[in-house]
């Protein structure tokens, strides 16, 4: 079996664009695969167009790391997200073939699976009036949907600082997020990377009485020596990882422990098997994974694939399920959540088929994501502070 071809499909959503490749083959299989970018999708089709003359093409679908290989390492340059995430959508596709092929999940070629289902945290609910009643309400209809986790961004457009106003408010949001889904409930806290080690701190300790399940990417995460600062001082788990895109620049977070939970995204670090690769130097560490996944449908069947297979995965991020309720339908079989978590499919590949009429409704759209200008969230409150 050999590739003929790929094709990319780009469905547009207002804060980023899912990109799904097809791979075709010589024998009638075609696989697929996804990731999502958040202003660099032009970049993302330019260089797969480029790889699939230079080194898809006439390649064994099998052949997973010789493609990858070639894919990384091939044009003589350095990996970085572009590549990265090319190389995850064409090489989750190429599982899917090989799963079709020998009618298997994907997560049979890996070993098999240590668990039934997996469970799923949503992320992606609170887009609604940024207030501790509109987040009350929100949160209470997730638990009612069957979710048992969930996680909350709840510092505005703090960078670097946040204010005793700023400070208190969110204090306010995570407040009624904890009671609305109650005690036993999974509440992860978002960072997203803007806060000093002291900022990162103390907002933990402020934070620390709603028992947050971990605290992610406290401070900007190029500076390891940052994050080890937050580890030492704050006494809760610590999660990170998902704008690394190579598995290798995990070495040092392995070895300076300041991380308790890894956060890989498939679609920008290469892929299923490189993930694998990485869960599996993560169990020696002792430490858990739990992949960023705010992508689409392709991309989550993808990551419930590893997590079948990853006895040191903890949970699934779900985006999907309610940031993208009108493009549900651009992919069929998607994963569903039911009581809080996912089934691992039997279906052989990936166990999704990818509609190429439907993202053809959603066109790319010029997608802006910005943590800190004015209003970036609708939520932003105008009582913030009083």
């Amino acid at each position: 079996m050999r590739i003929t071809g790929i094709s990319t499909h780009v469905v547009g959503t207002p804060w980023r664009n899912l990109t799904y490749v097809q791979v075709h083959t010589d024998e009638g299989l075609t696989g697929v695969g996804e990731t999502r970018m958040l202003g660099r999708t032009d970049a993302l089709l330019g260089y797969l167009q480029e790889a699939a003359a230079n080194h898809i093409v006439g390649s064994d679908p099998f052949a997973v790391e010789d493609l990858v290989r070639k894919m990384k390492y091939g044009d003589y340059g350095r990996a970085g997200e572009i590549v990265m995430s090319g190389i995850a959508c064409v090489e989750m596709a190429c599982w899917d073939i090989k799963g079709k092929a020998l009618g298997v999940p994907v997560w049979q070629l890996l070993g098999g699976k240590v668990t039934d289902k997996v469970k799923a945290y949503a992320n992606g609910w609170y887009t609604t009036e940024r207030t501790p009643e509109a987040y009350h309400k929100a949160a209470r209809a997730v638990v009612e949907r069957g979710y048992r986790a969930l996680k909350i961004d709840p510092f505005g457009t703090g960078h670097f600082e946040l204010d005793q106003a700023g400070t208190s408010y969110a204090v306010s949001l995570i407040e009624a997020v904890r009671d609305a889904i109650g005690p036993d409930a999974e509440l992860m806290l978002e960072m997203h990377g803007r806060f000093s080690p002291s900022t990162a701190v103390r907002l933990a300790k402020d934070m620390a009485p709603f028992r947050p399940a971990w605290l992610e990417e406290p401070v900007p995460p190029e500076n390891l020596k940052a994050l080890e600062k937050v580890a030492a001082k704050v006494d809760m788990p610590i999660a990170t990882g998902e704008r690394i895109h190579d598995r290798i620049e995990f070495r040092e977070l392995f070895e300076s422990q300041a991380a308790d939970i890894i956060q890989p995204d498939l679609g920008h670090i290469g892929g299923i098997l490189e993930t694998r690769k990485l869960a599996a130097t993560a169990e020696t560490h002792y430490t858990l994974i739990a992949p960023h996944n705010v992508g689409g449908s392709v991309l989550t069947a993808a990551s419930l694939q590893l997590a079948a297979c990853t006895p040191n995965f903890k949970i699934l991020e779900h985006f999907n399920d309610f940031a993208d309720a009108e493009i549900k339908k651009v992919v069929k079989g998607a994963p569903q959540v039911v009581d809080g978590y996912f089934e691992v499919s039997h279906e052989p590949g990936l166990g999704v088929e990818l509609d190429t009429d439907a993202a053809a409704e959603f066109p790319q759209q010029q997608a802006r994501f910005d943590l800190w200008a004015e209003g970036w969230e609708k939520r932003a409150p105008k009582t913030a502070g009083k």
